[in-house]
């Protein structure tokens, strides 16, 4: 508390960052000690709101590190990750403030914790990737989801989602990003793989569905939301001695499902050819992003089957524009939940769930996103 600030948003002049602000301006109350953090002042003063503005720059860890020590918790919206988010992650890692993404990115993820977890443990931090629509209605969900189940027993999930939004163009970046570099992401997950122990005595699998039909098309689901899902479940033992976790996207007719398959390769082989990935990158330019009206149209409903012990648990989470608003509203939360909640004393690189979870649960449902069980 002898820190300046409570909360320090950095990169709010962009998108996503700016919807954050917005958010916060409205959510936190008015004993927050928050501030806005970039590059450029008039960009940050155009947002029209009165708090302090630091000046703070991706490419200066000086900079960044004088960031950290000021503020308790330091959220970024600066992607993609891989290629701006280290400094500050290192930064929050030494001053013990701290840390809250976006990031959808399985190697950042996987490199922050090689290189900067034990530090940020022993300096008391909390490191926290993805914490938008990645990843938190799926770690939330599930965590939701399993203590309706019995304890002690072997567990399995599978999620399902359905949506309908528009992409910004820093979620262009990122998911060019990530399919661009498939290489150097498998090494990083080695080398996780070698530096994290194993849960003890436990056995965790979490993965991207297979093609199933229930009612509709269950497609396979390659993002990082099962790779979060499962590292909740190596750190919370309330998910059983067996956990398994399967995630899926779910479309209703058979031609769409083909559509969605044949949609998705395609992105993923012109993103690994360079000037095919420039072409797709000037589509959408970081910082553009659909308007309030297409994002008012937008929604996403997730449902999980949960079963264990004899029992049968189905449980939902559904919100509106997911990109964005809800995304907007999920990071503030959890930045308010890290700066003001009583939660577990754990530290080092974590998950929304092993860091926040109930305590998260009950802002995000106060702020009008729904966890319920339905059957």
């Amino acid at each position: 508390m002898d820190r300046p600030y409570d909360i320090v948003l950095f990169g709010a002049s962009g998108f996503t960052g700016a919807l954050t602000a917005a958010y916060l301006a409205g959510a936190a109350a008015p004993d927050t000690r928050w501030a806005l953090a970039g590059r450029d002042r008039a960009k940050l003063e155009r947002l029209g709101l009165d708090v302090p503005i630091l000046i703070a720059d991706a490419t200066d860890p000086a900079s960044l590190s004088e960031l950290a020590r000021r503020t308790r918790v330091l959220v970024t919206t600066v992607g993609p990750y891989v290629r701006y988010g280290e400094p500050l992650v290192a930064a929050c890692a030494e001053a013990g403030t701290h840390y809250l993404d976006l990031c959808g990115e399985p190697e950042f993820v996987d490199q922050m914790y090689v290189r900067h977890h034990d530090q940020a443990a022993g300096n008391g931090a909390k490191i926290l990737h993805a914490c938008g629509f990645d990843s938190i209605p799926y770690d939330l969900g599930v965590l939701y989801t399993v203590t309706r189940l019995p304890a002690g027993v072997p567990l399995s999930v599978s999620g399902f989602l359905r949506t309908s939004m528009r992409p910004s163009g820093g979620t262009l970046a990122t998911a060019l990003t990530i399919a661009g570099r498939v290489r150097e992401g498998a090494e990083a997950a080695s080398r996780r793989r070698a530096a994290e122990p194993p849960p003890k005595g436990r056995r965790v699998s979490s993965a991207p569905g297979g093609v199933r039909y229930v009612g509709g098309w269950a497609l396979p689901m390659p993002t990082v939301d099962p790779y979060i899902v499962g590292y909740s479940a190596r750190l919370l033992d309330r998910y059983g001695p067996d956990f398994t976790y399967r995630q899926h996207y779910a479309v209703r007719t058979l031609p769409r499902a083909l559509a969605t398959v044949a949609g998705a390769g395609a992105f993923a082989t012109l993103a690994m050819i360079p000037p095919t990935r420039a072409w797709l990158q000037g589509r959408l330019r970081p910082g553009e992003g659909p308007s309030p009206e297409r994002r008012a149209r937008s929604w996403f409903k997730l449902t999980f089957l949960g079963e264990g012990g004899g029992e049968r648990v189905v449980t939902e989470v559904a919100g509106g524009d997911p990109g964005y608003d809800e995304t907007a509203k999920m990071l503030g939360e959890s930045a308010l939940c890290l700066a003001f909640d009583e939660l577990p004393d754990r530290a080092g690189q974590l998950t929304p769930a092993s860091a926040m979870g109930q305590p998260l649960i009950d802002r995000l449902q106060r702020a009008g996103i729904t966890f319920a069980t339905k059957s």
